[in-house]
C-alpha cells in the first residue's frame, strides 16, 4: 500500500482540540470521517470513477499530529501524487482551522466530534450483535469442517489409486474409470447399482478433482457448521445418488459420467433453500444469495459445453434444494428445542427407493453388459495401448508394401522395374512388420490379442511368401502360378482370423 506522511507540531494545543480540529478538517475538505479512535481519526477522499478515494490517517502522539495518506485500490505507484496531495491539503486547511480557532467556536467542533463517536460506537454495537446473531444461527466460530475434509481426502485417495491403476492424470482413461465405479448406464442398470454413489468419489483428471473439491470447501464452509455432521453427511451423500440418477434417466446413450459435482451443486441447491428463508440473518443474506446465485448460474451455463454433465448438476441443484426445505423444518424445530426426527429419514428413504424403482423399471440386457466386462478386461493389461500402437505401426508397413502391387495395376511397369521395388521397397516393409509381431507376441495383452499377433505373424509369413512367389511368376519360373493362388487363398483366411 503506497503512503505519504507528514508530522504537524501542535504547539500547545490538547488532543481533545487537536482530534476537534482534525474533524473540522476533514468537513472542510470534503472528506468523509469514517472511525474515531481515542487518539485518531480516519476519512476517506471523495470517490473517483469506478475506484475508491484515498484513506487518510490522523494520529495524535505526544503533542504532534502524525498525518498519513494511503492508497488503497492496489495502485503500484504514485505518479500523480496524491497521497502527498491529500496530506498537504490537510496541513494547509488544519493550520486556517488552528488560526480561527476561538474559545466560542471550539466547543462546537467538539461536540460534532464527539457525535461521531457516538455514531461509530452505535454502529461498533450494531455490527456486534448482527455477528453474534449471524454465529449463532451460523455457528461459525469454534466450528470444524471434519466431515468436508473427510471427503476431500476420499476423493483425493481414490484419484491417486486410480492414478496408479492407469486412469490418468490430465487425460483420463475411461475404461478405467467404469472399472473403478463410474456411472455407466449399461452396468449401473445390470446390477450395479452402487455407481450411483460410488461415481461421486471420481474424477476425470485432476483440474476436474482440483475444481469440485474447491467449490466442496467453500459451500462446506457454511453448510457443515450450520447443519451439523449428521445432516451435512446425509445431504451430499443423497443429493449425489439423486444426482447420478438424474444422469441415468438424461442420457438415452450410454454415457460415463463421474465427479463429486453433482453433490456438490446438491449443496449448493440447499443452500440456495436456506438463503430463500430468514433462517439466515438479512445483512448477509442478501450477499450470500447473490454469490450463491452467480455460481450456479455459471456453472450451469458453463456446463452447456460438450463433455460437461450437466444434467447431474440439475439433478444435484433440485434436489438439494427440496431437502433444503425439509431441513428448514427440522432446523425450525431446533431453535425451539424440538425434535422433527421424520426429516432424516424421509431423505435417506427417498434417496433410496427412488433409484430402486427406476433401476427395476430399466434393467439391462446380461449380453449388453458382459459384453462391457469383457471390454474392460482386456483393457486392463499393462501393454494394451503399446499393444494398439504397434498394430497401428504394422498396418503403415501393410499399406506402404501393397501400394507397389497398386501401383502395377494403373501404370505400365515392366517387369525388371517391378521385380526391383518389390526388393528393395516391399521386402523391408514385410521385415519391419515382422519385427512389430513378433514384438506383439511378448506384450502383456489379453489372450484374443495374443491370438490376434500370432495371426498377424502368420499373416506376413504368407504376405513375404508370396511376395518371393510373385518374384518367380515375373521371371517365369513354372509352377509358381498354380502355388501364388493356394497362398493368397491362405492370406484371405488369415486375414478373417485377424479382423475376428
Amino acid at each position: 500500500m503506497l503512503k505519504y506522511q507528514e508530522t504537524i507540531q501542535l504547539q500547545n494545543i490538547d488532543r481533545d482540540t487537536a482530534l476537534a480540529l482534525t474533524y473540522e478538517t476533514f468537513t472542510k475538505l470534503g472528506w468523509t470521517a469514517q472511525f474515531s479512535g481515542e487518539d485518531s481519526l480516519l476519512a476517506m477522499t471523495p470517490k473517483q470513477w469506478k475506484q475508491i478515494g484515498e484513506q487518510v490517517m490522523v494520529d495524535y502522539d505526544a503533542g504532534d499530529l502524525n498525518v498519513t495518506g494511503s492508497m488503497l485500490n492496489g495502485e503500484l505507484i504514485d505518479p500523480r501524487k496524491k497521497n502527498k496531495k491529500n496530506v498537504t491539503d490537510f496541513v494547509e486547511t488544519f493550520a486556517i482551522e488552528k488560526q480561527n480557532l476561538t474559545e466560542e467556536n471550539i466547543q462546537a467542533k467538539k461536540n460534532s466530534l464527539f457525535l461521531l463517536q457516538q455514531q461509530n460506537e452505535r454502529e461498533e454495537d450494531i455490527a456486534l450483535q448482527e455477528a453474534e446473531e449471524v454465529n449463532t444461527v451460523m455457528k461459525l466460530t469454534g466450528s470444524n469442517l471434519y466431515v468436508t475434509y473427510a471427503i476431500i481426502l476420499l476423493n483425493i485417495i481414490v484419484f491417486a489409486l486410480m492414478a496408479y491403476d492407469g486412469a490418468g492424470i490430465f487425460e483420463p482413461n475411461g475404461l478405467v474409470h467404469i472399472k473403478w465405479g463410474s456411472n455407466y448406464s449399461p452396468l449401473t442398470l445390470s446390477g450395479d447399482w452402487w455407481r450411483l454413489l460410488s461415481c461421486t468419489f471420481i474424477h476425470f483428471g485432476i483440474l476436474h478433482l482440483a475444481m469440485n473439491m474447491y467449490c466442496l470447501y467453500t459451500i462446506g464452509v457454511y453448510l457443515e457448521p450450520m447443519l451439523g455432521k449428521v445432516k451435512y453427511t446425509t445431504a451430499y451423500l443423497c443429493t449425489g445418488i439423486l444426482a447420478s440418477l438424474v444422469s441415468l434417466w438424461w442420457h438415452t446413450e450410454p454415457a460415463n459420467s463421474a465427479g463429486a459435482s453433482g453433490a456438490v451443486f446438491g449443496m449448493y441447491g440447499l443452500f440456495l433453500a436456506l438463503l430463500t428463508t430468514d433462517l439466515i440473518p438479512k445483512s448477509v443474506r442478501a450477499s450470500l444469495l447473490q454469490s450463491i446465485g452467480i455460481f450456479i448460474a455459471f456453472n450451469l451455463f458453463y456446463g452447456m459445453k460438450g463433455g460437461v454433465d450437466n444434467s447431474a448438476h440439475v439433478g444435484g441443484l433440485v434436489s438439494g434444494f427440496v431437502i433444503g426445505y425439509l431441513y428448514v423444518i427440522t432446523i425450525r424445530k431446533e431453535r425451539k428445542e424440538q425434535k422433527a426426527n421424520w426429516v432424516l429419514p424421509v431423505v435417506i428413504i427417498a434417496a433410496l427407493v427412488i433409484p430402486f424403482l427406476y433401476l427395476d423399471k430399466h434393467k439391462v440386457a446380461s449380453t449388453e453388459r458382459n459384453s462391457i466386462l469383457k471390454e474392460i478386461k482386456e483393457g486392463s493389461y499393462a501393454d494394451n495401448d503399446r499393444f494398439d500402437e504397434t498394430y497401428n505401426q504394422f498396418i503403415g508397413n501393410q499399406k506402404t508394401a501393397l501400394e507397389i502391387l497398386e501401383n502395377k495395376k494403373n501404370t505400365s511397369l515392366d517387369n525388371v522395374t517391378l521385380i526391383k521395388q518389390l526388393n528393395e521397397t516391399a521386402l523391408p516393409e514385410w521385415e519391419k512388420a515382422e519385427t512389430l509381431a513378433r514384438q506383439m507376441q511378448q506384450m502383456n495383452v489379453s489372450p484374443a490379442k495374443h491370438t490376434k499377433a500370432d495371426a498377424v505373424l502368420a499373416y506376413i509369413l504368407l504376405r513375404k511368401e508370396e511376395l518371393a512367389m510373385y518374384i518367380n511368376v515375373l521371371n517365369n519360373i513354372n509352377g509358381s502360378t498354380e502355388k501364388l493362388g493356394e497362398i493368397r487363398k491362405q492370406i484371405d483366411e488369415t486375414v478373417g482370423k485377424i479382423n475376428g
